[in-house]
């Protein structure tokens, strides 16, 4: 008998129906037992945002600060499990602020500690540097990451700023205006996740789990567009300095707080409608002296290695 334990958190609820056909394979098979288990904040994020509330996490997403969980039952941390898998978003091109509080806590290093762990994350695009701050977690948890599955939206990156926003501010993962597409991950990829938990169960009764990422790979589990890597990077970059302003300043008076954030929100619609193409077109023009930089990158990020 296999034990497997699935752990997330998800404000909307896509997650969970990705990871719900994802394990479907795993509940059918006799020979496992698969507990789901959500991370729960003590103080509830409501969905959908307001965008007063938007805009408040974020130097706390960013600069990775925990706040407290509801503790895990312990009937489910104190037992061992042959697999952990952990689902997450993306806040901030950080993981979100519940499931980066876990990974800090006490919990996930007991439960995570000498444990394969497999990540599936559901995000719009930007989902890279995210998966390397999660890598580190893992780490110092000592856990052993062994797979990794990226579920995001595939519309043009413009077009899914869009259709984010109208789902995350109104609640309904809706065609926007009747004309643009449905935001978020597609129905088509949530409801074909079971092909990597067909992939997962044949390496978790396997030796070992040395060819799963790779397996996973090449049934598209981890698509890569070479310019959202540089594009990550940039944002990283610009977000670390907002971020790091902002909760310092906030530390004196939440009034000053809300006054850059206010800022920050002008510039991110800046940054997204003007500094994004622009970051594009400097890509394009790049893109073949830095050619076998970028398959190099996108062979790495594809991994479960950490640099």
């Amino acid at each position: 008998m296999k034990n497997i334990l699935v752990l997330y958190y998800s404000q909307s609820g896509q997650l969970g129906d990705i990871l719900s056909n994802l394990i479907s394979p795993l509940e059918k098979d006799k020979n496992c037992s698969v507990t789901v288990q959500q991370i729960c904040p003590e103080e509830p994020y409501q969905f959908p945002w307001n965008k007063k509330d938007f805009l408040q996490v974020f130097p706390e997403s960013y600069l990775q600060i925990p706040k407290p969980n509801i503790p895990i039952p312990d009937e489910i941390k104190n037992k061992k499990y042959d697999l952990i898998i952990l689902g997450y978003t993306v806040w901030y091109l950080s993981p979100s602020i519940p499931i980066n509080s876990f990974l800090k806590g006490d919990d996930a290093k007991i439960l995570l500690r000498d444990t394969p762990v497999i990540t599936v994350n559901g995000s719009r695009n930007m989902w890279i540097l995210t998966q390397e701050k999660v890598k580190r977690l893992l780490v110092d948890c000592k856990a052993k990451l062994v797979g990794n599955v990226a579920f995001v939206d595939r519309h043009w990156n413009h077009v899914s700023v869009i259709t984010i926003v109208h789902w995350m501010m109104g609640g309904k993962k809706t065609k926007y205006l009747g004309v643009f597409p449905k935001p978020g991950v597609s129905d088509k990829d949530i409801n074909e996740a079971d092909k990597f938990g067909i992939i997962i169960k044949k390496h978790l009764f396997g030796e070992n789990y040395e060819q799963l990422q790779k397996d996973l790979v090449n049934e598209g589990a981890v698509a890569i567009k070479p310019f959202l890597i540089r594009s990550d990077k940039s944002g990283n970059h610009i977000f670390s300095k907002w971020s790091a302003h902002i909760y310092k300043v906030g530390l004196k008076s939440p009034e000053r707080r809300q006054k850059w954030l206010n800022f920050f929100q002008y510039y991110l619609q800046f940054a997204i409608w003007v500094f994004v193409p622009i970051v594009f077109i400097i890509f394009l023009l790049t893109y073949v002296p830095f050619y076998v930089r970028i398959k190099k990158d996108i062979k790495y990020y594809q991994s479960v290695r950490l640099r």
